[in-house]
């Protein structure tokens, strides 16, 4: 059994709202992968796809049965708020931020940690490869012709 998992998620939306992707990687207390995510979530805000993947994450999370989990974010947004620093004043937000904390409740030992973005570059990059992966009628018409080039430039 796991005691302690590192959670580290990112959301990506080109244009915002626009085409979003979550990605998720769940390591081990000794760094190893135990499993990555990358899904297209539709048309959001940065900020959803952010929370998004937060919850993705902590709902992958659970199949592990760990005590703590530390949660690493590169949004000061979404980590002022689960902190209670910042309030949450978007309706669109709140809903996704309360879905976060119930998930984080059922832990006994909670971290939530913002990191630069280059050290959140394996989820940056699974959210990215959602959209990239996204069918085409799924975005929209100024999204598609950039598409296949996004699938190059990685």
């Amino acid at each position: 059994m796991v005691r302690r998992l590192v959670i580290y998620a990112d959301g990506a939306a080109r244009g915002n709202p626009g085409p979003a992707g979550i990605g998720v990687m769940i390591e081990d207390e000794r760094g190893r992968i135990l499993k990555e995510v990358s899904r297209f979530v539709g048309r959001k805000t940065n900020n959803q796809a952010e929370y998004m993947a937060l919850i993705q994450g902590l709902e992958a999370a659970a199949e592990y049965q760990a005590d703590a989990v530390q949660v690493r974010l590169d949004s000061e947004l979404l980590v002022h708020q689960l902190k209670g620093e910042y309030k949450v004043k978007s309706p669109l937000l709140k809903p996704l931020r309360n879905k976060a904390q119930r998930l984080l409740a059922r832990y006994k030992v909670v971290g939530i940690e913002h990191i630069e973005r280059g050290y959140n570059r394996a989820a940056d990059r699974l959210a990215n490869r959602a959209i990239d992966a996204a069918p085409l009628d799924e975005l929209p018409e100024r999204t598609r012709d950039n598409h296949q080039l996004s699938l190059w430039d990685q």
